[in-house]
């Protein structure tokens, strides 16, 4: 069986830090200037100390370069791009055929990785690109396996092929959408999404013998999230995604935070190392109790297994897991004390789930005591009420600096 990678999404230094500790083989990124993730992109520092880490760890850096280009940007593209060779990332992701072309030319000893914003949906599309410098395509979304398979039975050998497996799904097809900009001008291509398909709508008709007058169509008091769309999820297709031989596993999530991330790719780790060892026993249910700790919106296998599954909208609109949230992150460990950067309120008599790196089970323990970080003094809880907010507690497990902690709500 061949192992794909397993890439996470990183739109800082200290969520590839998080991501590399649980499990993720290579990252993804975007430049602050020319990407879908101009909202979350690595400033310098954070880019060389990204790339810096992820080779020292035998792992790999792509960066995000996925405009589609107006003549006056081609100057910075190639400054762009000459800056990310000689950074040494191991492969630029672009959508455009012009800067492709720059790409080439400006960076030649960097892969070119061709976007999902690009609509690969055939082999045709593939062998194209292959053919004009492509060393990876990252499929549409809208695939099925079975069109997938096609793909990765008759590809060339030395094109890969990246598929996302987890993840919020763009309502628009492989996130070509305009409404964002049409709306409140901020482009979606730019990475400036306000993302309107997550907003809330009130339904009208026109009154058959009134013309002119409207009756509203009521899901509930707060409208209906007519184009809001479930969550990929496809923890439970690893089996057949090892028989796609697809080279790379994506999770999407620029914008989520270290305790999304923490989460997701370490389930899908555990579910990957975990298959390869043993398939015979392998069952998906573990990895998904895992990874519902963290989602906020309801999970669809999309078209993966159905071209005409219809059970990708999430009409209610939920952004938020009623069963846990993010507590905070591990500091460091002195005198048997734990300091922990908090996220989210803390008191004693809380249920905590600590995430430990490879181990799939998270350590439980309750808090019996918190201490302030400044004085020592013990306190009854604790508020993130500014930046950097830190406790002390005893925490019955070995950890380390990053470690991600859940709440019991």
């Amino acid at each position: 069986m061949k192992k794909p990678e397993l890439l996470a999404p990183a739109g800082t230094f200290e969520k590839a830090k998080i991501a590399f500790m649980y499990g993720a083989d290579a990252v993804y990124a975007g430049t602050n200037k020319l990407s879908l993730r101009t909202r979350t992109s690595m400033q310098f520092d954070d880019l060389v100390n990204t790339v810096n880490l992820a080779h020292e760890l035998g792992k790999k850096v792509y960066v995000a370069m996925n405009v589609y280009a107006r003549d006056n940007e081609y100057e910075l593209i190639k400054e762009e791009a000459k800056y990310l060779d000689g950074l040494g990332v191991d492969g630029i992701i672009i959508a455009d055929g012009g800067i492709v072309d720059i790409v080439k030319e400006f960076a030649p000893n960097t892969e070119v990785h061709i976007s999902t914003q690009a609509n690969i949906t055939s082999l045709h599309t593939s062998m194209f690109w292959h053919k004009n410098g492509a060393k990876r395509v990252i499929l549409a979304r809208e695939l099925s396996k079975g069109e997938i398979k096609y793909i990765t039975d008759n590809k060339p050998a030395d094109l890969d092929v990246e598929m996302f497996v987890h993840g919020a799904i763009c309502y628009s097809y492989s996130g070509r959408c305009y409404l964002s900009d049409y709306m409140t001008g901020r482009s979606a291509n730019h990475g400036d999404c306000a993302q309107p398909c997550r907003w809330a709508y009130n339904l009208y008709v026109e009154e058959v013998n009134t013309p002119g007058e409207f009756m509203p169509i009521d899901y509930d008091e707060k409208g209906t999230y007519i184009f809001s769309s479930k969550d990929m999820c496809l923890i439970k297709e690893i089996p057949i995604l090892f028989d796609l031989n697809v080279d790379s596993l994506k999770i999407e999530g620029r914008l989520k935070t270290e305790f999304y991330l923490a989460n997701v790719v370490h389930a899908y780790r555990m579910a990957i190392d975990d298959y390869e060892k043993n398939p015979e026993n392998w069952n998906f249910e573990k990895y998904f109790k895992e990874l519902d700790k963290v989602r906020t919106r309801g999970t669809t296998d999309f078209y993966f297994n159905n071209t005409f599954n219809t059970d990708i909208q999430d009409y209610a609109g939920k952004q938020y897991n009623q069963d846990y949230e993010f507590a905070g992150v591990v500091v460091t460990t002195e005198n048997d004390l734990t300091t922990v950067e908090i996220r989210n309120k803390l008191s004693v008599g809380d249920k905590l789930e600590i995430v430990i790196p490879g181990i799939l089970e998270p350590v439980e323990m309750t808090i019996d005591k918190l201490y302030d970080f400044e004085t020592g003094e013990e306190i009854d809880t604790v508020n993130p009420g500014v930046k950097d907010q830190k406790v002390k507690f005893k925490i019955p497990a070995e950890v380390k600096t990053g470690y991600v902690i859940r709440r019991v709500k």
